[in-house]
């Protein structure tokens, strides 16, 4: 039986293409991206770094394996919409409990599929990230147009994703504690942190540093999160402060965060880095590392030269830099995502890393 396209799919440089609606019927505006991992579909879903965006996937068979209870990576989704090949609606998983067009639509999340994927794809890559949108297949493409050119990038993605609340993650017999900025943090980094014996206390991004010294924690982690690490104003601060009295440790968003913080810069990369295959360099023992990644910012390189930070990591495709350190005040930082619950486990010993900062500030 032949699909009766229903949707489509506007970008901004005014490329149309047509397709079939699944999860929710609203239209959605966001900024397209794509991803080239094989799996990991929930996950993407439901990583907050997505926030205000859509992603086109390339890998074409999307949604086969369903949607599990345990594998989220937040507590709500905030991702806008699903650009894909071919959805299945009937998936075949013994864990599965919902599909997942379910799942999207219940969170506004808009889908399409039976569009061409990888022409969305090189359009992105050789053109960059644009806004987009998906809305019905009869809807006036003027004035879809005009809808989407007199848009702009949202900035404000940090307070659509952060906690309001303190909450709390504890373990058997924790070693350590540590307090956890939430700039959109996956929760597989709080099973991490957990997982080496340490209780975590997940906080705000408007938290001060007085707010974080009175859990009396032994090291200050900053999360991954979507959106301009610019914009972070009030974790640049709390970097600023807490530098050379606690251990920090940055992921993604954390990792350009702490960059901003020792005076580097960054800049907005043409398509960025999304996918569970990226091979990294290790500076300092000279060995590959495969990661997974999703960012569309990245760390001057050069503004590094007049700071305290140290290159550790450079990305083997493109050079760009992937992580640093600063040894005197036991600072760490990477930019992909260590604790990735679906792709390559080569880089967890950086949890070890940050524990054994720990121990030695703790002499």
């Amino acid at each position: 039986m032949e699909l009766v396209k229903n949707r489509k799919l506007i970008l901004a440089n005014g490329k149309i293409f047509y397709g079939v609606g699944f999860g929710s019927k609203n239209d959605v505006i966001a900024e397209i991206v794509f991803n080239t991992s094989m799996v990991g579909y929930q996950e993407i879903l439901s990583d907050s770094s997505y926030c205000d965006q859509m992603v086109c996937m390339t890998y074409p068979l999307i949604g086969n394996y369903g949607i599990t209870d345990e594998d989220y990576e937040s507590k709500s989704i905030k991702m806008s919409g699903f650009v894909v090949r071919e959805y299945n609606d009937s998936p075949s998983n013994f864990r599965a409990t919902k599909t997942l067009g379910d799942v999207m639509e219940e969170n506004n999340c808009a889908g399409i599929s039976n569009v061409d994927t990888r022409e969305i794809a090189r359009i992105i890559r050789d053109s960059g990230s644009q806004l987009a949108m998906i809305t019905n297949a009869d809807a006036s493409d003027e004035e879809c147009l005009k809808i989407l050119r007199s848009r702009d990038f949202s900035h404000d993605q940090l307070n659509k994703v952060s906690t309001k609340k303190v909450w709390y993650s504890r373990t058997a017999n924790p070693l350590y504690t540590i307090c956890a900025i939430d700039c959109g943090i996956k929760m597989n980094i709080v099973r991490e942190f957990n997982k080496f014996g340490c209780n975590v206390v997940v906080m705000p991004y408007t938290s001060t540093y007085e707010d974080v010294m009175k859990y009396n924690p032994d090291g200050l982690f900053i999360s991954n999160g979507p959106g301009n690490p610019e914009d972070a104003v009030e974790v640049i601060e709390l970097v600023k402060q807490a530098r050379g009295k606690l251990p920090i440790f940055g992921i993604c968003l954390g990792h350009q965060i702490i960059g901003l913080a020792y005076g580097a810069k960054t800049y907005k990369m043409t398509f960025g880095h999304r996918g569970a295959n990226h091979p990294v360099k290790n500076l300092i023992n000279n060995t590959i590392e495969i990661t997974s990644q999703n960012h569309s910012f990245a760390i001057d390189k050069e503004s590094l030269k007049n700071t305290d930070l140290e290159i550790t990591h450079v990305n083997v495709i493109d050079n760009e830099l992937e992580g640093m350190r600063d040894v005197k005040n036991n600072v760490i930082s990477i930019q992909y995502h260590p604790e990735s619950a679906a792709g390559p486990e080569d880089s967890e010993y950086l949890f070890k890393q940050f524990i054994d900062l720990l121990k030695k500030d703790g002499e």
